[in-house]
């Protein structure tokens, strides 16, 4: 029987508790980060995304670049971007990612992109020249590439990842029972096997999981476990936010000392290195993963 998305049509959603309240984005090196991303036409999944970091970490000069446009052809019940047929393909854009990077002065880059199921490459000779411009004109600036599922398509995935970036990170997004719900046009084992093959190719390799959508402890162990066996090094564990009512309900607030028994139980089954907080995104902190022994 295939399970509905839990869907919330409830005007008074949960209230969030008070670990959850962040800063409103302002401050000079804001509008500056802000002036730079605008001038140069580019996508953030920090404004895509919504995500509750974006005030401290564009007020710290960072941003996350979302290349490939703003439209996904997935449809996860989870996600804030836009679904639908894109139209964008800028081969010009390597160059502007690249270019913002040097004016913004930012140190460690963090590249992402949204779904592209309709290229045959599915976008990786644009993801190859964004990190190759990128590291030709800031050659001090180390790069992570949050990569989406190639479908399979494993010429893709080296193509993608063999341009010189630190980090290859690919989001599980949550529990194997729940992809089906969660992620409906993705799969559990293959995304594992993403994981793998790009560990198997000498990488650096990152995941990231949200809480709070209806998973157990013991299905978040078991995830642990799957990604320690698959080459996993790096993990981070984040709370879940609904970005409208249209979206999947948040089933669970989770409390910091149970992100804190995450980290813990995750360093203790294998993982090198685990970022785990309600705040926590795939992005947050990215620069202290960049340190993570391969071997």
């Amino acid at each position: 029987m295939i399970e509905l998305p839990v869907i919330s049509g409830d005007p008074q959603r949960k209230k969030k508790p008070d670990w959850l309240r962040v800063k409103l984005p302002v401050g000079p090196d804001y509008a500056r980060v802000r002036r730079v991303v605008d001038q140069h036409k580019l996508h953030t999944i920090c404004e895509s995304g919504n995500c509750p970091n974006m005030g401290e970490c564009w007020g710290a000069g960072t941003a996350t670049f979302m290349i490939l446009g703003n439209i996904c052809t997935r449809s996860c019940t989870f996600c804030a971007v836009a679904t639908g047929r894109p139209t964008e393909y800028d081969t010009d854009e390597p160059r502007r990612v690249a270019e913002a990077i040097k004016k913004m002065g930012v140190k460690h880059a963090v590249i992402t992109s949204v779904n592209r199921d309709e290229l045959k490459d599915r976008g990786a000779e644009i993801w190859y020249q964004t990190v190759v411009e990128t590291k030709k004109l800031n050659p001090e600036t180390t790069i992570e590439t949050l990569i989406p599922d190639t479908k399979g398509n494993w010429e893709a995935l080296e193509r993608m990842i063999s341009a010189g970036q630190e980090v290859v990170s690919h989001n599980m997004e949550t529990v194997r029972r729940l992809y089906r719900n969660v992620r409906p046009q993705a799969k559990y084992e293959r995304s594992l096997e993403q994981i793998r093959r790009t560990r198997e190719m000498g990488k650096r390799t990152k995941s990231g999981i949200m809480l709070g959508l209806g998973e157990t402890k013991d299905e978040v162990f078991e995830a642990m476990d799957d990604l320690v066996e698959n080459g996993l090094l790096i993990l981070t564990l984040g709370q879940y936010l609904q970005p409208t009512r249209l979206h999947h309900e948040v089933i669970e607030y989770i409390h910091p000392d149970t992100f804190e028994m995450y980290k813990e139980e995750g360093l203790k089954r294998g993982l090198k290195y685990v970022e785990a907080g309600p705040l926590v995104r795939s992005s947050y902190h990215a620069e202290r993963h960049v340190n993570v022994p391969i071997d």
